[in-house]
């Protein structure tokens, strides 16, 4: 089934065949909890007003360049059910760009008075509900888009399971390559303007 993004349909989920997924490209991503539950908080007079959950959603995704440094935040909004968010990739060192134009992007700073985030290397027995600290349990991964967000969706379980046991995210996200300027503007106001939108969203859940 395809979704509609900016009245134009595309294929959820789909990872673009024989792209290299760690290459140098603006990514926005799009990762929903399981069955699109309101985890996160809920839209009031046009703003998102976050749960704990959702203040340590915003959180993670905020601290996303302090582990993988050559990831720079663009535009990104944590709503009820689904957190959206342009990541671009700029490794100085990378032989592997595919004729992408990067586009500087700024970044949001933390806001004040939130204690210090975990790191997000973390292992899978961690997400199932163990409590380890141990160094491997801190092991870092090389950095291509999936492992990324892997390690951001198994963070964000860790800690949201300690307030809400059954806590979830869905098992895929969506992925779109950004290819021009056009494109970027177009989907950084989408993200922006996403709260205001919120009853007319393919995520509204009343």
């Amino acid at each position: 089934m395809s979704d509609k993004f900016q009245d134009k349909y595309r294929i959820p989920s789909a990872r673009l065949q024989n792209w290299d997924y760690g290459s140098n490209a603006i990514y926005f991503v799009t990762i929903c909890t399981q069955g699109r539950e309101l985890y996160f908080g809920e839209i009031v007079d046009g703003k998102m007003v976050w749960s704990e959950i959702g203040e340590m959603a915003y959180r993670f995704w905020n601290e996303i360049p302090n582990h993988f440094p050559f990831v720079e935040l663009g535009e990104y909004v944590v709503m009820p059910n689904h957190v959206h968010g342009i990541l671009t990739f700029n490794e100085l060192d990378d032989n592997r760009i595919h004729g992408c134009n990067l586009i500087a992007t700024n970044r949001v700073e933390t806001p004040p008075n939130q204690v210090k985030t975990p790191k997000l290397g973390v292992s899978t027995a961690e997400t199932n509900g163990a409590n380890r600290t141990d160094a491997a349990s801190q092991k870092w991964y090389s950095g291509t888009l999936g492992v990324i967000i892997n390690q951001y969706k198994r963070v964000c379980t860790i800690n949201a399971r300690k307030i809400h046991s059954d806590f979830a995210w869905q098992s895929r996200f969506h992925d779109h390559i950004i290819r021009n300027n056009d494109s970027f503007q177009r989907i950084s106001n989408y993200i922006l303007n996403n709260p205001l939108n919120w009853a007319e969203d393919k995520f509204f859940m009343p």
